[in-house]
Formats: structure tokens, sequence, C-alpha cells
């Protein structure tokens, strides 16, 4: 039988797990925080640069998670108007890639079953490749079987630059890597660099305003958004 707490819970739009969780993980970062303070902060998803330069990282910089769902920054969480969940790095990094994956659902491609894949052990992925993002928890593959070239109708991909120009180049796309893999998206940023922390509050504000969340209308063939998506995707074809 349900609790007055755990009622109240519901209606807050929580679950008792979900609070169960996240207290875990800020108890287990104060934890850390008094034993290795530059660890600590990597786990509070606040990374300094005060962090130990040889910690082990992913190629785009995050500290690399052992274990996702014990003692870790990394959690199972269910993305919204989906029915599916993911492994991901809690925080900004969740904000950012629950935004691109629920976008894609919305826009681009329902997604069932098995369509996306988050954390994957550092053994079992490339270190010197992109894929050893999925590792740090700030990576997901969408579709997880269709990464050769060509995986997308043009018009799929002309969402697709929009929800990366969306994202404000934060996101960056395995379509266009040299080695191409069209099922990963992944954080092109640091966990130092400001941009990660703007953006995460800007899509958070957004999902509680009317009109401007995942899911609210927008006009990708407009002019102003194909001229930025095209600004975007040749910026990071270069790189």
């Amino acid at each position: 039988m349900k609790g007055i707490e755990d009622v109240k819970l519901e209606k807050s739009g929580f679950s008792r797990r979900t609070v169960l969780i996240q207290a875990g993980v800020i108890t287990t970062a104060a934890a850390v925080a008094s034993l290795t303070p530059g660890v600590a902060t990597a786990a509070t998803g606040k990374a300094t640069a005060s962090e130990p330069a040889d910690l082990p990282t992913s190629a785009n910089g995050w500290p690399l998670v052992e274990q996702a769902n014990h003692v870790s920054t990394v959690w199972t969480r269910p993305v919204p108007g989906t029915g599916l969940d993911f492994d991901v790095r809690i925080g900004d990094a969740e904000t950012i890639l629950l935004h691109v994956i629920r976008r894609f659902h919305y826009e681009v491609e329902q997604l069932h079953g098995a369509g996306l894949a988050g954390w994957q052990a550092i053994g079992s992925v490339n270190k010197k490749r992109p894929e050893s993002n999925l590792s740090s928890g700030t990576a997901v593959r969408i579709r997880p079987g269709a990464a050769a070239r060509g995986s997308f109708f043009p018009l799929q991909e002309i969402v697709l630059r929009d929800i990366l120009a969306d994202c404000e180049g934060t996101v960056r796309w395995g379509g266009d890597d040299s080695q191409v893999d069209e099922s990963l998206f992944y954080l092109d940023r640091g966990p130092d660099d400001p941009q990660i922390r703007r953006l995460a509050t800007r899509l958070r504000k957004g999902e509680v305003t009317p009109g401007l969340g995942a899911g609210s209308a927008v006009n990708v063939m407009a002019r102003s958004r194909q001229e930025r998506a095209g600004r975007l995707a040749a910026e990071q074809r270069k790189s």
C-alpha cells in the first residue's frame, strides 16, 4: 500500500526509485569528495582544472566510468515519451543526450526495442575512437545496427542536422567522423567547457516552457534554421 510520501512523489512527477538513486549518487559524491577532491568534481559533473592530469578519460575528455548503476555517475535513465531507457552520465550530459534522443524519436524515426545503447565498458569499445565516449556515459548509439554511411534518407538528415544545430555544437554525429558511424552521437566538449552547462540549462528551461521542449513543432525547412545547420555541419566535418 502506498504511503502519503509516495503519493506526493508521484504527483510531483518523480518515483521513489528516482529519488533514492539521486540521493545515493549525491551521498557517494560527497563521500568521494572527502578522499579525492579531483575525482569528486568529476563525479558531480563539475570537473575542474584541478583534476589529476592522468585521470583516464574517453576521447572527448570526460572521465571513464567502470560500472553503471553502482557507486557511479552513470545510471539507467528513462527517455520520456519513448518507453525506452539507456545508461548515461547523470546531470548535464543526460539532459543534452535526452534532448537529442527525444527529438530523433519525434521527428526522424520512432525508436523501438533495442533502439538505444548507452554506456559500455571501455574494454568493449575502441579506446582510440569516438565510440570510447560511450564508456564515460557521454554518448549514445541510436539505432545501433545502422552505423554505415547512408543509413538516413535526405529529409531525415535535414532534421538530424537541425537537432545538432539546436545543441549549439556541443554534440557531434559519428556520420561526420573520418571513420563513419551514423549510429553514434556524443558530447564534443569536455567537462570544463561552459557551453555544456549553458546548453543544459537552456534545455531544462525549455522542457518546462510550452512550445520549447523536445516534440514542439519546428520548421526545419526554414531558411534561417537550414543556414545555421549548414554552418555547423561544415565546421564539424572539417574538425
